[in-house]
């Protein structure tokens, strides 16, 4: 079994908000006290059309743990247990990113997608950070358009993007304030070691994904002593939280897009974008511009050079961009497609890797992704003339995304954090992997998470492409080093570089793009 419904988990945001009453900040329980520690989970299959083996739980965590003995969150746990128990090691924790996305199927997704070795050796544990899904989720009462943070700078627009920003995080503050304050890493990391003290380990062991890797890191500096063997895959760098990894989506995609353009000139017989690079640039650019003045009918969109420019994680793919911008071209031009296009799969690329809903989706992940990226440090500029000036810079600097990257956000509104950012000062024996080329989480990202955590290593698949690496490509030359360090603790014993397989790279599906729930809004983590 492959993980095929792996990705557009990870993409997802607030996938069980329109299901699981919301928690308000009068709604939050009374608290069992300092004994919330010695509960005992009671564990129950998750649902009837779910195998006996995937069952569910829900902990009392404290709102603030500075007041154990305060008002509680709810968290929503799973497990797969070790059918080996001569083999079990003990429990692994799973988280997929976000901010914002559920983790409480992981343990059925990861089952069948891991190899025995390693499956014999632990108990899979999911989980719904707080704040998310079944985990005492939160809103902000946000519109499809309000969610939506994929924002051009233009000096006559500046004044409502503004407004915009100020907007989410009134509302935001409204709905959930009492609440908001404490959905942060932090507390999550706090949660994860409930998590382990209820369940009777003496460590933990983890593998997330993305901003789980933030996570991970997290807790192995609040945590050290009980950080056992850790896989951080596709990596925030703790040095960039969070405005940082916002704006390395836009230095990232430049050298990306240089790399398509050498790809689609190759092809283009294909394609006929251009023979030369530039020639390629220049069609692009061309069309961008196009669609500005009039925007691009593409199967029942209207499509305007923003929304192109949007896009800037599919040129990660040069496989994937190249009939995207082959069939923009053709809409613009008035002329037919070209014959087996996979039209709604064009569709889907444009949107950064998303499906349309079939229903308008709720805000819990947006709500979730701005309570964390906003509450976790307070290095957010709180004034609106910096984002301005940072933006148009950045549009010429890095003509693809920079505008979009250093515009204004919520943050700038936000209340102050209750804490302060983690330091990265403790050695940590975690295994690092990364994709060369990872369009959310950019190698340089990954290097410097490597870098942060001291005693760390790092697996690097050269030539990768896409955003997650362990089980997500089944090719992948760096599956068998993380299954070796799951199944033995045992680090590399220097850092790995490994090529991946050629075919790999043109043939491989991406991930889809973290989005929001808006369709054209940017990726997560």
């Amino acid at each position: 079994m492959r993980l095929k419904r792996f990705a557009p988990l990870l993409a997802a945001a607030g996938l069980l908000a329109t299901t699981v009453p919301l928690l308000g900040a009068t709604q939050a329980s009374a608290a069992p006290g300092p004994d919330f520690l010695r509960q005992k989970p009671a564990w129950h299959r998750c649902s009837a059309d779910q195998p006996a083996s995937y069952e569910c739980a829900t902990l009392k965590v404290p709102l603030d743990y500075r007041k154990p003995d305060g008002p509680t969150l709810d968290l929503a746990i799973s497990r797969m247990k070790s059918t080996d128990p001569a083999k079990r090691h003990g429990v692994l924790l799973l988280n997929p990113g976000g901010p914002g996305g559920s983790g409480l199927d992981l343990p059925l997704l990861m089952d069948g997608a891991m190899s025995k070795d390693v499956r014999d050796r632990y108990d899979l544990i999911g989980f719904d950070p707080r704040g998310v899904g079944a985990s005492s989720p939160i809103t902000c009462g946000l519109t499809d358009a309000e969610q939506d943070f994929d924002r051009p700078y233009r000096p006559e627009s500046f004044g409502s993007d503004v407004t915009w920003a100020r907007t989410v995080a009134d509302k935001c503050r409204e709905k959930s304030g009492a609440v908001l304050p404490h959905i942060t890493t932090r507390n999550t990391a706090r949660d994860m070691d409930t998590v382990r003290a209820v369940l009777g380990e003496k460590k933990l062991s983890y593998l997330g994904y993305s901003y789980g890797t933030y996570l991970g890191a997290v807790y192995s500096q609040m945590y050290p002593e009980r950080t056992d063997r850790f896989v951080l895959d596709s990596g925030v760098d703790p040095q960039r939280i969070w405005r940082g990894m916002i704006q390395v989506w836009a230095t990232e995609a430049e050298p990306a897009f240089a790399r398509w353009t050498q790809w689609a000139a190759e092809r283009s017989g294909e394609f006929g974008l251009g023979e030369t690079p530039k020639a390629v640039s220049d069609t692009f650019w061309g069309l961008v511009a196009r669609a500005d003045r009039e925007p691009i009918d593409f199967e029942g969109q209207k499509v305007t050079g923003a929304m192109i420019r949007a896009a800037r994680g599919v040129f990660f793919y040069p496989s994937q961009a190249s009939p995207l911008v082959a069939a923009l071209k053709a809409a613009a031009d008035g002329a037919p497609a070209t014959p087996g296009t996979d039209r709604a799969e064009l569709v889907r690329l444009l949107r950064g890797g998303s499906s349309a809903a079939a229903e308008p989706a709720g805000d819990n992940g947006t709500a979730v992704f701005w309570a964390v990226v906003c509450g976790d440090t307070g290095a957010w500029p709180r004034y609106t003339e910096q984002y301005e000036r940072d933006a148009a810079k950045d549009k010429v600097r890095y003509p693809l995304y920079g505008d979009f990257a250093s515009n204004v956000k919520p943050c700038a509104f936000w209340d102050r954090p209750v804490e302060a950012a983690t330091p990265m000062r403790k050695a940590a024996g975690v295994l690092t992997v990364q994709n060369e080329w990872d369009s959310q989480t950019p190698l340089t990202s990954g290097q410097g998470l490597h870098r942060a955590l001291k005693g760390s290593r790092m697996v690097l698949a050269a030539g990768g492409e896409g955003h997650g690496v362990y089980l997500f490509d089944p090719s992948s030359c760096a599956n068998a080093a993380v299954d070796a360090y799951l199944v033995s603790g045992r680090l590399p014993a220097q850092d790995v570089t490994c090529q991946n397989p050629p075919a790999a790279a043109g043939k491989r599906t991406p991930a889809p793009e973290r989005r929001m729930p808006f369709p054209s809004a940017p990726g997560r983590f």
